[in-house]
């Protein structure tokens, strides 16, 4: 991890400035760390802080939400893009075989995905995020 990875992750920033940044409410961002789409750090007095990083997938979210994607739909999205690092991790420590071509890494992937969606309850695929007013 560089030294701006590691600025980005360090968990500076409060609920007040993260919801002025994303132009969310506090509700909002509760709830997504609720949804374990975002890990703030705690403070000693248990308030939370927020990285950069958080503050980046909070807008993705947003962005998300904004194009008809449901919670459910988000985390499946957040999901495949942690295994597609991890292939890509995997095929650069040489633990895969770094001649996988692109087709076949997909191939992986809408494994992964279609055995994600075999564990989602039904009805899930409704939205599924609160209404914020």
């Amino acid at each position: 991890m560089g030294r701006k990875e590691i600025r980005r992750s360090m968990p500076l920033l409060p609920i007040s400035i993260v919801m002025k940044l994303t132009d969310l409410s506090a509700r909002q961002i509760r709830y997504y760390d609720e949804q374990d789409l975002i890990s703030p750090a705690r403070t000693e007095g248990n308030r939370r802080l927020y990285s950069l990083n958080d503050v980046d997938v909070l807008l993705e979210i947003k962005d998300l939400l904004e194009q008809g994607i449901n919670i459910a739909g988000i985390k499946k999205i957040f999901h495949m893009k942690t295994v597609q690092h991890h292939i890509e991790d995997e095929k650069n420590s040489g633990k895969i075989n770094s001649d996988l071509s692109d087709e076949e890494v997909r191939k992986l992937l809408r494994q992964e995905l279609l055995q994600v969606g075999r564990f989602q309850k039904p009805g899930m695929q409704q939205r599924e995020f609160p209404r914020f007013h």
